[in-house]
């Protein structure tokens, strides 16, 4: 309650008790022995695919044991898990072994042959095609990138968000005066191969921030681009989360498939100053290859890891 207050207080609403709390926490940041502490932290995985690999229950049950181990409040997989067939059971039973709250992003591979979003949102148990929670202070917004717009004579995937999905984010935005967390499968900051609206929901995020007055959405993870990387546009972190299983490896002759030897994920951990942490996991490819073999793809360079990071946001009002 405290924590809402403060950030109430930001916002502009004035409530009994605010001043002293907002005082209060002041008091104890600029004090030279005060150190963060931990809101929450959550564990990422994205980008199985386990229909195209072969040891997708294993990279799971590795990711699982060790979320099992560190506690976080959540874990999370960020979409092209694995499609609603019964044959996949194997994957959610390695899946529900962790022993916490789960949650689940739709990508673009879950509805491989002709599943619809309802009947993954089923075979995944999860919590709906696009959603939100709060937990400590925070406010957490799952959107489902993978929507054909009416009419759209496009080939391949969708990957687009309606106007119903729209008007319901930007409601849910208005809604809550909490710092927020965006989980998406395309990435929002990447108009060549990501959302569709990209540029779009990056400007309602920006407008967001600006009605409230402070830096409300902090931070937006992605998959789907098997890429390793942080960008930053108008103060709002965009944090692509590297593939649980391979790259799409651009060669010095055309491309390649390279399966990581051990799966990839990433632990988040949220701090009382804003600050945002980010541990990766490394491994390396079952092909060896020279750095020197492995171009960049669209820009980034292709790793068997996910990089360390610490991300700096603003303080927790």
């Amino acid at each position: 309650m405290v924590q809402r207050r403060k950030f109430l207080k930001g916002m502009g609403i004035a409530l009994a008790g605010i001043p002293f709390a907002s005082n209060k926490l002041q008091a104890e940041t600029q004090h030279e022995n005060y150190k963060p502490k931990a809101l929450f932290s959550f564990g990422v995985l994205t980008d199985l695919h386990h229909d195209l690999i072969k040891d997708g229950p294993r990279r799971v049950e590795m990711f699982i044991a060790e979320m099992n181990r560190l506690k976080p409040d959540f874990v999370i997989q960020m979409g092209d898990f694995c499609v609603p067939k019964p044959a996949n059971q194997v994957i959610m039973d390695a899946w529900n072994g962790f022993k916490g709250t789960k949650y689940h992003v739709i990508g673009n591979h879950d509805n491989d042959g002709g599943f619809s979003h309802d009947e993954v949102v089923s075979f995944w148990n999860a919590k709906a095609k696009y959603y939100s929670f709060d937990l400590n202070g925070y406010h957490f917004i799952v959107l489902n990138g993978n929507e054909r717009l009416p009419g759209s004579a496009a080939k391949g995937y969708p990957n687009a968000i309606g106007d119903e999905q729209r008007d319901w984010l930007k409601h849910d935005l208005d809604s809550t005066a909490l710092p927020v967390i965006v989980f998406c499968h395309q990435g929002i900051d990447d108009d060549m191969d990501g959302l569709k609206e990209g540029a779009l929901i990056r400007l309602l995020f920006e407008r967001a921030n600006q009605k409230a007055g402070f830096q409300k959405v902090r931070l937006v993870l992605s998959g789907h681009h098997h890429e390793d990387y942080l960008n930053v546009y108008n103060n709002i972190n965009y944090l692509q989360i590297n593939s649980a299983s391979y790259q799409f490896a651009r060669l010095k002759n055309g491309y390649d498939f390279e399966l990581t030897v051990d799966p990839l994920w990433a632990f988040v951990s949220v701090y009382t100053d804003g600050t945002i942490q980010v541990k990766g996991k490394k491994s390396a490819y079952a092909t060896p290859r020279e750095p020197a073999d492995l171009r960049e793809y669209d820009g980034y360079p292709t790793v068997p890891y996910i990089s360390d990071r610490v991300i700096k946001t603003e303080a927790q009002r």
